[in-house]
């Protein structure tokens, strides 16, 4: 690590009008802010005002469906490399990151794609790896049915092999340019892949130079088995939820552990959980601003995040007040998120209702509503007991919720020691501390 002294990193997780899943129904939300770059803009800007290590953007490759798809937001969203990449030209420091399906890409498109991104960036671009966990995208791709999630892993180990040689096709000094020689490039120093492996052959090289950090920082979000496998082996940045400190700390020190087995130093894998952060003048106000949200919750639309998050199950005809039933191992969605769930009901005596209530804004992951003072109190709990590196700040609404934990939370970490007042680097890989490759 570069940094000397340990401070909190810090992702704005970005979902279209916010967390939530009532968010785009608030008076005070731009119902179609998710299609609107003018709005980004003004996120992304903010976020750098406020120091932010980086945006983070979701992505899926499928609208929603289902019988209640009509009542949900997120069917309709901006192709998130596209829309990073304008944000790099209005923006001038804080990190790019998005996702990428390894499920339903080819590993050449995406390496390009994030090698251009990290150009135009100067070196600020991150792609988060995860293999698809919506079986409604199999059909965009000519499948009649989701790959099963032992595939879809194996693909994926696979896919970031290619991805990360295709990314080292290029020493630093390779192109020369010389034009009195007439020499572009040297020869020497271009390394074509020739990989042949189990799900892909791919000659290289590149046709994008070598990235300005090294190469771009990769993010991992799987936490189950196989997941954590891939991301103790792969990563740079894992994104987890855990709704409670115990969880996050065992989940921290088993993927420390992972990478120091993997011979890697625990400290080039940084651990940022999610945090579903409703901020308010005082704990009072952003009780009001929670509640406000979860009276939007309709049951339709919630047993649709329900059923969706569960493992793509249709929960539409179990009663709402009755318990959640009993349910197969999903091999469709995220397995781990559907423990947590289950976890959750079972523990609680929720009901369906309950539960997709108490899913509604974090989706899992961890909750806080309060005050400044509440909210940097979590985080600093975290993060000094061992459960976080830093932290995927996820806004309850947007623009709102971006602005409320920068104009409150952010000056309250800083005066603390807890986080940056200024930007030391100019690359992602900088802000977090992380060596260029």
């Amino acid at each position: 690590m570069t940094h000397s002294v340990r401070q909190i990193k810090l992702g704005a997780f970005l979902m279209e009008t916010g967390h939530h899943v009532a968010a785009w129904r608030h008076p005070d939300v731009v119902a179609n802010g998710g299609t609107q770059f003018p709005l980004y803009r003004q996120i992304a800007q903010t976020a750098e005002r406020a120091l932010f290590d980086a945006i983070f953007v979701a992505d899926s490759v499928a609208a929603q469906t289902g019988p209640a798809a009509h009542l949900l937001a997120r069917s309709d969203r901006l192709e998130p490399i596209t829309l990073l990449s304008a944000l790099a030209a209005v923006t001038e420091r804080i990190g790019l990151v998005a996702t990428a399906t390894t499920t339903y890409n080819e590993p050449y498109h995406i390496a390009r794609k994030f090698a251009s991104l990290d150009q135009i960036s100067g070196g600020r671009a991150g792609w988060n790896l995860v293999t698809s966990d919506n079986s409604a995208e199999a059909g965009n791709f000519g499948q009649d049915q989701h790959v099963g999630h032992e595939a879809r892993y194996a693909r994926a180990s696979e896919f970031f092999d290619v991805v990360t040689g295709l990314w080292e096709s290029w020493e630093r000094d390779a192109f020369l340019r010389d034009q009195a020689s007439g020499i572009y490039y040297d020869p020497a120093k271009v390394h074509p892949l020739n990989h042949e492996g189990t799900h892909f052959r791919v000659a290289g090289p590149l046709n994008v130079p070598r990235s300005p950090q090294g190469r771009p920082i990769v993010v991992q979000a799987g936490s189950s088995e196989t997941g954590r496998e891939l991301a103790a082996q792969t990563a740079d940045v894992v994104f987890t939820a855990h709704p409670t400190l115990a969880a996050g700390k065992a989940f921290y020190a088993d993927l420390k552990d992972r990478a120091r087995n993997h011979g890697r130093d625990p400290d080039t894998l940084l651990i940022m959980p999610g945090v579903f952060a409703v901020v308010g003048e005082s704990d009072t106000e952003a009780k009001e601003k929670f509640d406000q949200l979860q009276a939007l919750v309709t049951p339709e639309a919630g047993v649709a995040l329900l059923s969706r998050m569960i493992g793509n199950f249709d929960l539409s005809a179990c009663p709402v007040d009755g318990p959640l039933p009993d349910l197969p191992q999903t091999d469709s969605g995220q397995q781990s998120r559907q423990k947590l769930f289950t976890d959750l009901a079972k523990e609680g005596q929720l009901t369906i209702r309950q539960l997709y209530l108490k899913i509604a804004g974090g989706r899992g992951h961890h909750t806080v509503v309060g005050s400044a003072k509440t909210v940097a109190d979590a985080l600093q709990s975290w993060f000094e007991e061992g459960a976080a590196d830093g932290f995927n700040v996820m806004p309850p609404t947007l623009p709102g919720g971006i602005d409320d934990f920068a104009r409150l939370v952010v000056p309250e970490l800083q005066r603390r020691g807890l986080f940056r007042t200024s930007y030391s680097g100019t690359t992602l890989r900088s802000h977090l501390g992380l060596p260029t490759r």
